[in-house]
């Protein structure tokens, strides 16, 4: 099994131990999760006594990770399932539910499901509970209709899941070739199933080795080219044998966009061909189809990135050659926000600077959070200079990557920030963001984000919209005026790649960027790990028709700090 199969099985028992209230016993699970999700290694080939030496991972939980390793399954976590019927995945994708509510929800009212939190809700007795409210109860209920969404899965949970099965299919004597499409080639934000197509001489044994897959829960239709599975998470996944001379238009096919295929299919017919996921036909005589290259070029167009595959508008721009030439996955310097443990991050400054080389990253700034949010640990004045002084003593011992001096600034409901000017004069770089009052008027919540971009100091607007995919909307803006602002007070507009977020989406970057906006793509990470996310932030700017040129941290050091005024 895959490490992060592992931590979600951890993560589960953790639940239920708290239901059960048993103490202490939660805390080691989860601790035991996130280092799962943060080894580079796969766990797969380690014993019991080498997991031991793994941190936060004792004896007892090693033993039950080799029981998965070794089985598939484990007897401990299914019998606890049997005992706590409670379905955890749907009831924690509702924004506001947590653990210790869904045990306060099944201790009190019985509820397992979302069918029985909505009814109950619906009902008014989630209120009566102890610590709820009113309030809480109208959130919980406006928040269900967006986890009933959750049959689309993110980007950041399905691409490495693809990748897994397309790199695992690959080491095969017998596959030839193997690629992901669908729309999780597209990069599109949410996806709902996997879809990967495979050159072979051996079909048969290809789709038995599929089908016997460890992350396979159910076998669903198994044929000579074809077979279907539902993987744990409920996720279906497809693979199909296809001809090479035929992969490149089934992959083309298979990719999408529907209406993209549509227009296609019209081009072709409209030149006395046909194409189809076989190829690319004059009259019986296949004339391209091996790559999608060889049919954009019998085309006559201009070749289409998978990202921007998706209007017939896209397709008339590849027609008359007026297509982007996208940023590139390995075109970003840096990374300009991300948190450590001075305030809710989990890494020492040192220790991400360290794993950012190892990315090849050549400038990172550090931006923890300041006093305006409810956070255990803050950055007043005293910490911010501290903080800075530790800064320049990291930057003289280590070579090879520049930490620059930042911080994440809160803007107050009336548009004030919460660090005084005569601090964020003396950081190379001041990202200001909302994180509350969201349910202002468009007008209030505009000026405010105006307001901040307008202060001197302030280079970056941080998840500008707000909105957490498939937990909130993002709020109203006018962003006609929050884009003109960008341009007219050089303040630049987040990318934020957090796989929840992808803020700003696709559709506003590509407005923001008419608007002559420049835009950085940032991971907000939270561990050094988070720092792998770029990628997500990336695909989402390559969606809104974004060019190198266009994102102020494919810059060198040099250049970016002239960004800043610096």
């Amino acid at each position: 099994m895959k490490n992060m199969e592992i931590a979600q099985i951890m993560e589960e028992i953790a639940d239920l131990l708290e239901i059960k209230e048993i103490p202490f016993k939660p805390i080691a699970y989860r601790r035991a999760a996130e280092t799962l999700k943060s080894l580079s290694e796969p766990v797969d080939g380690l014993n019991q006594k080498q997991l031991i030496k793994l941190p936060g991972i004792s004896k007892n939980i090693a033993k039950k990770i080799d029981e998965l390793n070794k089985t598939g399954h484990l007897i401990y976590f299914e019998e606890m399932k049997k005992d706590c019927p409670i379905e955890f995945e749907s009831l924690l994708s509702v924004e506001g539910v947590g653990p210790k509510t869904v045990k306060l929800l099944y201790q009190s009212l019985d509820i397992k499901n979302l069918d029985e939190l909505e009814e109950q809700a619906k009902h008014h007795r989630i209120r009566r509970l102890k610590g709820m409210s009113e309030k809480k109860e109208a959130n919980i209920l406006e928040n269900i209709k967006y986890a009933r969404k959750t049959g689309r899965k993110l980007l950041g949970q399905m691409l490495p899941l693809a990748n897994e099965i397309k790199n695992d299919l690959k080491k095969l004597d017998k596959v030839a070739d193997v690629e992901v499409a669908g729309s999780i080639r597209r990069r599109k934000e949410t996806i709902g199933d996997i879809d990967i197509l495979v050159i072979t001489d051996d079909p048969q044994e290809i789709m038995e080795y599929f089908i016997n897959m460890d992350k396979v829960d159910r076998v669903i239709a198994r044929g000579p080219t074809k077979s279907t599975v539902r993987l744990r998470g409920n996720i279906s996944c497809d693979l199909r044998e296809v001809p090479s001379e035929s992969f490149g238009s089934a992959l083309l096919y298979f990719t999408g966009s529907k209406e993209v295929n549509v227009e296609l299919r019209k081009i072709a017919i409209k030149n006395g061909w046909k194409l189809s996921e076989y190829g690319l036909f004059k009259g019986d005589e296949i004339i391209a189809g091996q790559t999608e290259e060889e049919i954009f070029r019998k085309y006559r167009m201009e070749y289409m990135e998978p990202e921007i595959r998706e209007t017939k508008e896209d397709v008339e721009k590849a027609i008359h050659d007026r297509l982007p030439n996208l940023i590139g996955y390995s075109d970003l310097k840096g990374d300009l926000q991300m948190h450590t443990k001075w305030s809710d991050g989990k890494d020492t400054i040192k220790d991400i600077a360290n794993y950012a080389m190892g990315l090849n990253h050549e400038y990172i700034a550090i931006t923890d959070h300041t006093s305006g949010l409810p956070l255990k640990d803050v950055m007043d004045e005293e910490k911010i200079k501290i903080q800075m002084k530790e800064i320049d003593k990291i930057n003289e011992e280590i070579e090879g990557i520049t930490i620059l001096k930042g911080l994440e600034v809160n803007i107050d409901s009336h548009g004030k920030l919460d660090v005084k000017d005569n601090v964020l004069k003396d950081l190379d770089v001041v990202v200001a963001s909302v994180h509350s009052g969201f349910r202002q008027s468009k007008d209030q919540l505009t000026n405010r984000i105006i307001s901040a971009m307008e202060n001197e100091y302030v280079n970056i607007i941080a998840h500008p919209t707000g909105r957490k995919i498939q937990q909130r909307d993002e709020y109203d803006l006018d962003l006609p005026r929050i884009f003109e602002t960008s341009v007219e007070t050089d303040t630049f507009l987040e990318v934020n790649s957090q796989p929840v977020r992808l803020d700003l989406r696709d559709v506003h970057i590509k407005k923001a960027i008419k608007y002559g906006c420049k835009l950085v793509i940032n991971t907000d990470a939270h561990t050094k790990e988070h720092l792998r996310d770029l990628e997500y932030g990336i695909a989402t700017a390559r969606r809104g028709w974004s060019e190198k040129s266009d994102i102020i941290n494919t810059s060198t050091l040099k250049e970016l700090l002239g960004f800043f005024n610096h």
